[in-house]
């Protein structure tokens, strides 16, 4: 895994140089890259979709908190803080006000 923000914020809740409280804070203040394509619009769309491989892992993204928890190296109240913050970051984002699509990356 190579390194990047999300990775280096995680690697300091593990060995307890950040708490949860200002890990989840930065999480709330950073931009999210998206990683999920916009909805299919019609039928040919969601077919094409359909053949194509999954969507790819994309370097600091929640792609990264959610590796780290499948390995075990964050407890759930920690995924579940960090997604929640996540969360609010992508709303606040969004014009719309809400994250559209339920991602929480």
């Amino acid at each position: 895994m190579t390194s990047n923000e999300v990775t280096d914020l995680l690697a300091a809740l593990r060995d307890g140089t950040l708490s949860l409280d200002a890990v989840a804070q930065r999480f709330r203040d950073r931009s999210w890259p998206r990683t999920k394509p916009p909805a299919a619009r019609t039928y040919l769309e969601l077919a094409a979709r359909a053949q194509q491989d999954p969507d790819p892992y994309v370097p600091g993204s929640f792609d990264d908190v959610a590796a780290a928890y499948h390995r075990g190296e964050l407890s759930r109240v920690q995924y579940r803080t960090l997604a929640e913050a996540a969360a609010e970051s992508i709303r606040a984002e969004d014009p719309g006000g809400s994250a559209g699509d339920g991602q929480a990356e």
